[in-house]
């Protein structure tokens, strides 16, 4: 299992953790799982760009199945 960290892409999470469509979208407020930046914007940059706490995303990210 890949440890999920503030500095992966939104993208590259999508990738390793498909189950995390839905909380991308609650918390990004719907549209960065399409966005084209989403392969370039860090989770960092997301959750300060909508005013989240980091370490509450990544637990809730790193309570998803990952990928096999």
């Amino acid at each position: 299992m890949k440890k999920i960290d503030k500095d992966m892409t939104i993208g590259e999470i999508i990738e390793l953790v498909p189950e995390a469509v839905p909380l991308i979208q609650k918390y990004f407020h719907g549209g960065c799982y399409q966005c084209p930046a989403m392969k370039l914007e860090t989770l960092e940059m997301g959750a300060m760009l909508h005013g989240h706490d980091i370490d509450v995303l990544i637990a809730e990210l790193e309570k998803l199945p990952q990928k096999e």
